[in-house]
């Protein structure tokens, strides 16, 4: 019997190892000379801290230039709305881990559309897939990689 898992996973080591590049980039740049701006993770959490909104923005793109870099999924990022004050603005991104349990459901639900012989469970933060053939969870795999599903996936042991 064949199996893989399906997993939403990000290397937080590689995150911070990016929140500290981009933190040197703005400590740099000269459209942010003389601007108290920066980065700070806490966990799977980055607080973005800025004076104004627009140098948010500017700050978000130059996380994901890093992330990207680093080869994190930018997918993974859910940006939340940014708060402002009168001279201070700040924006919190959650890096995601794990599949929640209405996408596990969608997905498992997208592998019996397919009507190819395997079973699928929702274990967890994962979905694991079973089947006879290795074809089978091949095509399966190749399904999942067309669709989208709001967050990145990854394919994880592999067994025959």
């Amino acid at each position: 019997m064949s199996s893989f898992d399906i997993v939403s996973e990000v290397d937080l080591q590689e995150v911070r190892n990016a929140v500290d590049q981009a933190n040197r980039e703005v400590s740099t740049r000269f459209d942010f000379k003389k601007v108290d701006a920066s980065f700070e993770q806490n966990d799977s959490e980055i607080t973005l801290r800025a004076e104004q909104e627009f140098q948010l923005q500017q700050m978000r793109d130059i996380l994901r230039q890093k992330l990207v870099k680093r080869n994190v999924d930018v997918g993974c990022m859910e940006i939340r709305e940014p708060e402002t004050s009168l001279n201070a603005a700040r924006q919190l991104v959650i890096i995601r881990q794990g599949i929640d349990t209405d996408t596990a459901r969608k997905i498992v639900k997208a592998i019996k559309a397919t009507k190819i012989k395997v079973q699928a469970q929702i274990q967890g933060e994962q979905v694991r897939v079973n089947g006879k053939k290795r074809d089978d969870l091949q095509q399966i795999i190749a399904t999942l990689r067309e669709a989208d599903y709001g967050l990145p996936l990854q394919f994880q042991n592999f067994r025959d």
